[in-house]
C-alpha cells in the first residue's frame, strides 16, 4: 500500500517528494523529450518519465502537472499517468478513496472539455478505466451517473461542449474494456453490466443523430460512440433505429465514413445472425444504396463506393446461411447479391483506378460454401438459382483480370503492378474454387468464348481478352485433373493460332502449356503443336521464367514421348546457354530439364547429346555426365556392399554411399529400378546400425519415384517401417540432439503421405507415435526442423477421410497438434515461421472444421494462453476468423501474422516493419 500522503485524493496536500520524481523534474524530462536534439538524452528521458508514471509519486505529481498554466504536452503525461495509475495499480487505492478520485476526474474532464482534446480524451480514458474497476458493485449506474452529470444545467461550459465530452467518454468506455487488464470473472459481470447500461446509450445517441439542429461535429461524435458500443456485442434488435439513422446520414459526406464504419461493425457482430427479422429489413436499406454507389462509380468518387461496398459485403458474407435459409425472401437477397456483382466488377483497373473489388472475393466463397451445405433438396432449388450468378462471376473476374493496354500499364508503379499481381491471383483462387461448383461446364464456357475470340472477324482482337480467358482455364488446370475434359484437344488447337505479340500474354501462354504437360502425357500426338512455341520462348529473357519452367513440366511428364524432339531441344537449350539469355536460377532449370529428357534416351543418344553440351558447361553438366558411371553401379553393387561390411559404423562412409546412391537415383529415375530390392536392405542395415539424415533422404527419393509401382511397393514398405521404427526409439531416448535426423524424418513422412499415402495403413505403423513425434518436432529451435514438420502435418490432414488411421489418431489427438500451433503462434516459435503455422490452421479448418470448431474455442479459454497479453475478445475474434476462413489460405496468413503480433505485444510497433 502506498504511503497515505501519495494517494490521488490528497494530490497537493504536501506530500513529501520520493526519489526524483517532482512536478519540477517532470517538466524538465518532459522538456527534454520534446526538445533535446540528442537522440540519447531524448531516450533517457523517456526511460526515466515511463519509470515516474509508474511511481507512488505520480499520484501527487499528475494533478498539478493538469494546471490551466501548462501546456498540453504537460497536461498529456499527467493524464496519462493518471490513467496508468488507475489501470494498473486499483488495488493500491483505498476504497474510500473512490468518491474523491472520481469527483476530480469529473472536475477535470469539465474544464477540459473546452481545452485540448488530446488531454479530455486521455482524461476519459481514465475515468473509463475506473469505472469499470469500480462496476457493478462500487458503481451500479456508472453510465447512466455520467450522462447525467454532463446534462447537468449548472456547468460552467456550453452544452455542445459538454455534448461532446460526454460523447467523447461513452466513445472510450467500450474501447478500455476491449483492452483492460481485467480478470475473466470480473470481466464479465462488466460486461453484462454494461449491456444494461447500453439503455441509457443509445436513447440519447438516437436523439442526437435524429436531431437536425445537432452541429455535424456532434452527429459524427455520435456515430463513432454507436460504433464503439456495438463492438460489446449489443443485440441487433437493440441497434436499429440508430442503424437506420446512420443509413440515412450516409447521404452527408462529412458523416460518411463514420457512418459506414458503425453500420458495418453492427453488421459483423458475430451474434448478429440470430436476429434474422432485423437483417432481412436491413436488406432494403443497402439495396437503396444502389443509386448512391452508381453515381459515385460514374463520378470516380472511390471513397463513396468503396463504403457502400463494404456495407453490402458485411452483411452478405456475415449472414449469407441466415440469409439462404429465409426461402421465402429469396429475391431480395439475390438483389444483394446481384449488388455485390456490381462492386466486383466494378469499372476501372485494381489498384489505379479502383480498390472496391477486392473486397467481395471472400463474399463468393461464402456463399458457395453456404450453398453447398444445404440438404439435397434445398440445394437444388439454390444451385438453379446461383449457377448463372456464378457464371457471371467469372465473366466479370476475367474482365477484372485483364491488363489494361501497354501505353497505361508503362505509367503503373512496382507497387501498383505487384497489387494487380496478387490482385490476379486471387482471382485465380476464386475461379478455382467456383469450378467445384459450376464443374466441367465452366471449362466448356471457357473454351467457346475463346474460340469465338480467335476465329471471329467481326471484331478486333484484343489480347487482354485473350490473355484473361487462357488465365482462367490456366488457374482451373493447375490444380483441377482435366485429363478427361474433352476441351483440352481443342485448346491445345487453339493455342497456336494465337497471336502473340505481347509479354503478357506470351507468359500466361507458356503456363497454360506447362499446366497442361500430364495430359500431354496421355495425348503425345499433340506435343508438337506446342513444344515449337516454348522452344521459341526459350530465346525471350523476359519469358525466362514461364519458357523454362514450362519446358521442364514438358521434359519431366513427357519424357518417354520426347526422342523425336531430343536434338531439337538440346540445340536450343545450348544455343539460350551460350547467350546467357536466363539467370543461374533458370539455366539450373534448364539443367534439370535436360536431365529428364536424356535420361529416358539410349545411352549412345545420351553420349551423342552430352558431348555437344559438355564442353562449355562442363560444372553444371556434372551431375549429367555421371549418367555414364551408374551404367556400371550394379556391377559394383557387390563392392559397396563389402566396403559398408567393414566401416558400416563410419557415419561419413555411410553418408559418402547415400550420396553415390541419391546422385544415381535422381539421375537414372525409373532405370535404376532392378536394384530398388538391394538398395532398400542396405539403407536398413545402414539405418539400423547408425541412423543418419542422409539415410531418410534417400529413402525418401525411392518412396518419391519407385512407391507407386506395385512391385516395388513391398521392399519400400519394409523400409520405410523399419526407419520409422529405429526413428521412434531415437525420439523415446531423446531427439534434441539430431534435429537433421528428425528434420529428414518429417520430409520422408510427408513425402510418403503426398506419393503413396496406403504406407499409413500398414498395422504394423504406430501412426499415433509418428503423429506425437511430429508435434515434438513443431517445438524445436531449429527452423528448417519446425518447417518441415509443419509440411509433415499439412499433407497429414487432407488424408484424414481416406486413411483411417489418420482420421483416428487426428479425432483422438488433434487437440494436442492444435495446442502446439497455438503455443507457437502465442511466441514460442520464430516469426518467420508464422506462415507454416498458419498452413496447419487452415488445414485443420479445411479438413476438421467441426473437430477444430470444438478445440479452438476450449482452447482459448484457458487464462493467459496462448499469450498473457491477450483479452478474451481479441481470442474470440481471433476463433472466428479462423473458423470462418476455409478458403483464402492468403488470409488465414495475415490472421496469424496480426495475431502473433498482438499475443508477442508487438502490435503497431516499428518491430513489424520488417515482416
Amino acid at each position: 500500500m502506498e504511503r497515505r500522503e501519495e494517494q490521488p485524493g490528497a494530490a497537493g496536500a504536501g506530500a513529501a517528494p520520493a526519489l526524483d520524481f517532482t512536478v519540477e523534474n517532470v517538466e524538465k524530462a518532459l522538456h527534454q523529450l520534446y526538445y533535446d536534439p540528442n537522440i540519447e538524452n531524448k531516450n533517457l528521458a523517456q526511460k526515466w518519465l515511463m519509470q515516474a508514471q509508474v511511481s507512488p509519486q505520480a499520484w501527487h505529481f499528475s494533478w498539478q502537472l493538469l494546471q490551466p498554466d501548462k501546456v498540453p504536452e504537460i497536461q498529456y503525461f499527467g493524464a496519462s499517468a493518471l490513467h496508468i495509475k488507475i489501470s494498473r495499480y486499483w488495488s493500491d487505492i483505498p476504497t474510500d478513496q473512490y468518491e474523491s478520485l472520481k469527483a476530480q476526474l469529473f472536475t477535470q474532464i469539465t474544464r477540459f472539455a473546452s481545452g485540448s482534446k488530446i488531454v479530455l480524451t486521455r482524461l476519459c480514458v481514465a475515468l473509463a478505466s475506473l469505472a469499470l474497476s469500480m462496476m457493478p458493485d462500487a458503481w451500479p449506474c456508472a453510465v447512466a451517473d455520467m450522462v447525467r452529470l454532463f446534462q447537468a444545467e449548472d456547468s460552467p461550459v456550453d452544452g455542445q461542449g459538454r455534448c461532446m465530452a460526454l460523447l467523447e467518454l461513452l466513445t472510450v468506455l467500450p474501447e478500455e474494456f476491449q483492452t483492460s487488464r481485467l480478470p475473466q470473472y470480473r470481466k464479465s459481470l462488466v460486461r453484462a453490466s454494461l449491456a444494461v447500461e447500453c439503455g441509457a446509450v443509445f436513447p440519447l445517441l438516437e436523439q442526437l443523430l435524429q436531431q437536425p439542429s445537432s452541429p455535424s461535429c456532434v452527429r459524427q461524435k455520435v456515430l463513432k460512440c454507436f460504433s464503439s458500443w456495438v463492438q460489446l456485442e449489443v443485440p441487433l434488435q437493440d441497434c436499429e433505429a440508430l442503424i437506420q439513422a446512420a443509413f440515412s446520414a450516409l447521404q452527408d459526406s462529412e458523416l460518411f465514413d463514420s457512418s459506414v464504419e458503425a453500420i458495418v461493425n453492427a453488421i459483423s457482430q458475430p451474434d448478429a445472425q440470430r436476429y434474422v427479422n432485423t437483417l432481412l429489413k436491413l436488406i432494403p436499406l443497402v439495396l437503396g444504396l444502389q443509386d448512391q454507389l452508381r453515381q459515385a462509380v460514374q463520378s470516380g468518387d472511390m471513397e463513396t463506393s468503396h463504403g457502400i461496398c463494404r456495407i453490402a459485403v458485411a452483411l452478405g458474407e456475415n449472414h449469407s446461411r441466415a440469409l439462404l435459409d429465409q426461402v421465402e425472401h429469396w429475391q431480395s437477397f439475390l438483389a444483394l447479391v446481384n449488388m455485390i456483382m456490381f462492386c466486383t466488377g466494378i469499372p476501372g483497373h485494381f489498384p489505379v483506378n479502383e480498390t472496391t473489388s477486392s473486397l467481395t472475393l471472400t463474399f463468393w466463397y461464402t456463399l458457395q460454401d453456404d450453398i453447398l451445405s444445404f440438404e439435397a433438396e434445398k440445394q437444388a432449388v439454390y444451385q438453379q438459382v446461383y449457377r448463372p450468378v456464378y457464371f457471371q462471376l467469372v465473366d466479370v473476374l476475367l474482365h477484372k483480370a485483364q491488363f489494361p493496354s501497354d501505353e497505361e500499364y508503362g505509367f503503373w508503379s512496382s507497387d501498383e503492378k505487384e497489387q494487380f499481381r496478387i490482385y490476379r491471383v486471387d482471382i485465380s483462387d476464386t475461379l478455382m474454387y467456383v469450378y467445384e461448383m459450376l464443374g466441367a461446364e465452366l471449362l466448356s464456357n471457357l473454351y467457346d468464348k475463346l474460340g469465338r475470340l480467335l476465329t471471329s472477324s467481326e471484331e478486333p482482337y484484343s489480347w487482354q481478352h485473350t490473355e484473361a480467358l487462357l488465365y482462367g482455364f490456366q488457374s482451373i488446370a493447375e490444380t483441377i485433373d482435366v485429363n478427361y475434359s474433352d476441351v483440352v484437344p481443342g485448346l491445345i488447337g487453339l493455342i497456336p493460332r494465337i497471336s502473340i505479340s505481347n509479354v503478357q500474354l506470351a507468359d500466361t501462354v507458356m503456363f497454360t502449356i506447362g499446366a497442361l504437360s500430364e495430359w500431354l502425357a496421355d495425348h503425345p500426338v499433340m506435343i508438337n503443336s506446342v513444344l515449337p512455341l516454348v522452344l521459341h520462348a526459350l530465346g525471350n529473357p523476359e519469358l525466362s521464367i514461364s519458357s523454362v519452367s514450362t519446358l521442364k513440366k514438358i521434359c519431366r511428364e513427357c519424357k518417354y514421348d520426347l526422342p523425336p524432339y531430343a536434338a531439337n531441344i538440346v540445340a536450343v537449350s545450348q544455343d539460350v546457354l551460350m547467350k546467357q539469355i536466363h539467370k543461374t536460377s533458370q539455366c539450373m532449370w534448364l539443367m534439370q530439364a535436360l536431365g529428364f529428357l536424356l535420361s529416358a534416351l539410349q545411352v549412345e543418344e545420351i553420349l551423342k547429346n552430352l558431348h555437344s553440351l559438355i564442353s562449355p558447361y562442363i560444372q553444371q553438366l556434372e551431375k549429367l555426365a555421371e549418367e555414364i558411371v551408374v551404367v556400371v553401379l550394379q556391377q559394383v553393387f557387390q563392392l559397396i556392399q563389402k566396403v559398408l561390411s567393414k566401416w558400416l559404423n563410419d557415419a561419413q562412409v555411410v553418408e559418402a554411399v547415400c550420396a553415390i546412391f541419391e546422385k544415381s537415383v535422381k539421375t537414372l529415375l525409373d532405370d535404376f529400378a532392378p536394384m530398388v530390392p538391394q538398395l532398400c536392405e542396405m539403407l536398413g542395415r545402414m539405418y539400423s546400425t547408425i541412423p543418419q539424415a542422409s539415410a531418410l533422404d534417400l529413402t525418401r527419393q525411392l518412396v518419391h519415384i519407385f512407391a507407386h509401382e506395385p512391385a516395388h511397393f513391398p521392399p519400400i514398405e519394409a523400409l520405410f517401417l523399419l526407419v520409422t521404427s529405429v526413428t521412434l526409439t531415437l525420439f523415446q531416448q531423446g531427439p534434441r540432439d539430431h534435429p537433421d535426423i528428425v528434420d529428414s524424418f518429417m520430409q520422408l513422412l510427408a513425402q510418403a503421405l503426398k506419393r503413396k499415402p496406403d504406407l499409413f495403413l500398414c498395422e504394423r505403423l504406430d501412426v499415433k507415435a509418428v503423429f506425437h513425434c511430429a508435434v515434438l518436432a513443431l517445438k524445436f529451435p531449429e527452423a528448417p526442423t519446425v518447417k518441415a514438420s509443419c509440411g509433415f502435418f499439412t499433407e497429414l490432414l487432407p488424408r484424414c477421410g481416406e486413411v483411417e488411421p489418420v482420421g483416428k489418431v487426428v479425432q483422438e489427438d488433434g487437440r494436442v497438434l492444435l495446442i502446439a500451433v497455438l503455443e507457437a503462434i502465442g511466441g514460442q516459435a520464430s516469426r518467420s515461421l508464422m506462415d507454416c503455422f498458419a498452413d496447419i490452421l487452415f488445414a485443420l479448418n479445411k479438413h476438421c472444421f467441426s473437430l477444430l470448431s470444438v478445440w479452438i474455442k476450449e482452447a482459448l479459454q484457458s487464462p493467459g494462453f496462448p499469450s498473457a497479453r491477450l483479452s478474451p475478445e481479441q481470442k474470440d475474434t481471433f476463433s472466428q476468423q479462423i473458423l470462418r476462413e476455409r478458403v483464402n489460405k492468403r488470409r488465414v496468413k495475415e490472421m496469424v501474422k496480426e495475431f502473433t503480433l498482438l499475443c508477442r505485444g508487438l502490435h503497431g510497433t516499428d518491430y513489424t516493419a520488417d515482416y
